[in-house]
C-alpha cells in the first residue's frame, strides 16, 4: 500500500483499561482526532475534512484578509473570467494595504477616512481609483450581508473619473487617425466592435459558426444576453478580406487567436500613435449608440443589438429572440442607410492586408444580400 505523508499529523499513545496501548492520530498538535488507519481511505478523507474546516476558521479568523477568502469563494463573486481577473487585481490591491486589519475596525466611523485616503493616492489614474473603490464596496457588502457588519463604510463613495462617457464617443476625426495607422489585424476587429456595439472580450471569442446565412449570433459573457442581428455590410466587406486561421475568426499577425491582453496592448499602442486620448474600446458601444440614434432607431431597436435588456421582454423564448432579430435588422439598415459615404461605410478600405506569417482561408458571409462573400 503506497502510504501519503500527511502535514502536521500529531500522535499520542494512551495506555487502556485492560493495560494495552492505543495510539491516537490528530490532524495537527491540539487538533481533532482522526478516524481510522494511517493510510487507509477513511483516515485520508478525515485529515482531509479537518484540514478543510482549519482553513474556513482561519479565514473567519476576523481580518480583511479572512473576509477576502471568503468572498471569492462565494457565489457573490463574479462568474466571467475577465471579472475575476480585473477583480483579482484589485483585491490583491486591498489585501496588501488592509489585509490585517480586524474586521471589528471597519466599525469605526473613521475607517471610511482611511480607505478614501488609499483612493486618492490613485487620483492620477481616477479610472482605477474607482474600479478599486467598487470592488472594495462590493466586498465589504458581502459581509454587510452576511451580518459581519453592520454598515458598509464605503457606501456612496461618489467617483473621482467622470461617471458619464456618453460624450465619450468615436467621432469620423477619431476613425479616421485610427485606421490610418491602425495594422488590419487591429482594425478589423476595431470595425467589428463599432458596427456590432459588442464588447471586446465577445469579439475575440467569435468563430466561423458564430455567423450563419448572413447573421451572427452569440451570447455576451459579461450579461448572459443573447444576440443575433444581420452582420452590417461593412463589416461583411471587412470579413471578406479577414485571413480565417482555424476556428476562430480574429487572429493576430501571427495567425494565432488574439488573447484578451494581447489585443488591448495593441490597441493601445495604435491609440497612441494615432494621438487618441481619453477613449477607450469600450466607448464604441456608446458610439454605435450614438449613431443609431442618428439614424433615428428606437431604444428598443438599439438595445436589440447592444444586448441591453428591454423592459417588457420577459423570458427569452423562441418568440422573443425572432423579434428582437427583426429589430436588429431595422436598427442596421437604418444606420447603414445614415451612414452611407461617411467613413464609418469605407473607412476599412483604407487599411492594407498586412501578409500573415500564417496563411489561411477567408471568412466567408453567405446568406445576406448586401453582404460580400469571398470567393
Amino acid at each position: 500500500m503506497v502510504r501519503v505523508r500527511l502535514k502536521g499529523v500529531a500522535s499520542a499513545k494512551r495506555k487502556l483499561p485492560d493495560g494495552s496501548y492505543q495510539t491516537y492520530y490528530y490532524a495537527w498538535r491540539g487538533g481533532p482526532r482522526l478516524q481510522g488507519e494511517p493510510g487507509t481511505p477513511e483516515f485520508v478523507d478525515s485529515y482531509n475534512k479537518a484540514v478543510a474546516g482549519r482553513s474556513l476558521a482561519a479565514a473567519k479568523s476576523g481580518t480583511v484578509a479572512g473576509l477576502i477568502r471568503l468572498y471569492t469563494a462565494s457565489s457573490d463573486y463574479p462568474n466571467a473570467a475577465s471579472s475575476q481577473k480585473a477583480y483579482r487585481t484589485y483585491l490583491r490591491l486591498i489585501e496588501d494595504r488592509f489585509g490585517d486589519m480586524e474586521m471589528a475596525a471597519l466599525e469605526d466611523r473613521r475607517v471610511r477616512g482611511v480607505f478614501k485616503d488609499w483612493r486618492d493616492e490613485m487620483k492620477e489614474t481616477p479610472r482605477k481609483a474607482d474600479y478599486a473603490w467598487s470592488v472594495l464596496v462590493k466586498l465589504l457588502n458581502y459581509a454587510k450581508d452576511r451580518g459581519d457588519l453592520s454598515v458598509n463604510p464605503c457606501d456612496r463613495g461618489g467617483r473621482l473619473s467622470s461617471p458619464d462617457r456618453t460624450d465619450n464617443v468615436w467621432t469620423d476625426t477619431h476613425i479616421e487617425a485610427f485606421l490610418t495607422v491602425a495594422p488590419f489585424e487591429v482594425a478589423i476587429v476595431f470595425w467589428a466592435a463599432i458596427w456590432t456595439a459588442q464588447r471586446q472580450n465577445d469579439l475575440l471569442r467569435l468563430t466561423r459558426s458564430s455567423i450563419k446565412d448572413g447573421i451572427l449570433r452569440l451570447k455576451q459573457s459579461k450579461t448572459g444576453a443573447r444576440v443575433a442581428m444581420p452582420v452590417p455590410t461593412p463589416l461583411a466587406e471587412g470579413l471578406a478580406r479577414n485571413p480565417a486561421h482555424g476556428l476562430v475568426i480574429f487572429n493576430n499577425s501571427d495567425g494565432l487567436p488574439w488573447t484578451s491582453d494581447g489585443f488591448r496592448t495593441s490597441f493601445g499602442k495604435v491609440c497612441e500613435k494615432a494621438g487618441i486620448e481619453d477613449l477607450t474600446f469600450h466607448d464604441l458601444r456608446g458610439t454605435f449608440s450614438n449613431r443609431a440614434a442618428a439614424a433615428g432607431c428606437t431604444p428598443s431597436e438599439i438595445a436589440s443589438v447592444t444586448g441591453h435588456q428591454i423592459e417588457g421582454s420577459g423570458t427569452l423564448g423562441a418568440s422573443y429572440l425572432q423579434r428582437n432579430l427583426e429589430l436588429a435588422m431595422t436598427c442596421i439598415r437604418r444606420v447603414e442607410e445614415n451612414e452611407a459615404g461617411t467613413i464609418l461605410q469605407n473607412g476599412l478600405q483604407k487599411v492594407q492586408n498586412r501578409p500573415s506569417k500564417k496563411l489561411g482561408s477567408k471568412i466567408n458571409i453567405r446568406g445576406r444580400k448586401s453582404a460580400v462573400s469571398s470567393t
